[in-house]
């Protein structure tokens, strides 16, 4: 636990929350700041600031939840996608958001203009190239 961390406190079951799902290492709840109706946050109990930082065992725990509370998601809203993304951020404890996406909201086209950029920016297109991406690969795994 870490004091004054919101996370901290609603996992010790000292703050509310509309908690939708949870485990042992992890729990699913609602955003009070929802970019959508049902965007949901999967938060390892452990206070962890980054994803990557998490034991193996949490961030199994934490992504098995992650796509149980997306299928509720699915269940209750019907969107075209589950968008989901790791943060830590701004609230530093590693949080997954789950946010209900439909074709054309805020969020679909933000995702759309980035996956745009991503495939035409001409300072990004030489990353396709063979031999950037053997670079890239022989860095990563000797990492």
């Amino acid at each position: 636990m870490s004091d004054g961390c919101a996370f901290c406190d609603i996992g010790e079951g000292t703050a509310p929350a509309f908690i939708v799902a949870e485990n042992d290492l992890a729990f699913a709840l609602l955003d009070i700041q929802p970019l959508a109706r049902g965007h949901c946050l999967v938060v390892p109990r452990r206070h962890v600031p980054w994803w990557d930082e998490l034991a193996e065992d949490e961030a199994d725990a934490v992504f098995r939840l992650a796509r149980t509370t997306a299928e509720k998601i699915r269940r209750a809203f019907s969107p075209d996608c589950v968008t989901m993304y790791a943060r830590g951020r701004r609230v530093p404890h590693t949080h997954v958001f789950l946010v209900p996406t439909y074709s054309r909201d805020p969020l679909d086209r933000l995702f759309n203009a980035l996956e745009g950029f991503q495939e035409q920016a001409a300072e990004l297109a030489g990353l396709r190239q063979a031999d950037e991406m053997r670079a890239a690969f022989e860095r990563l795994k000797g990492a």
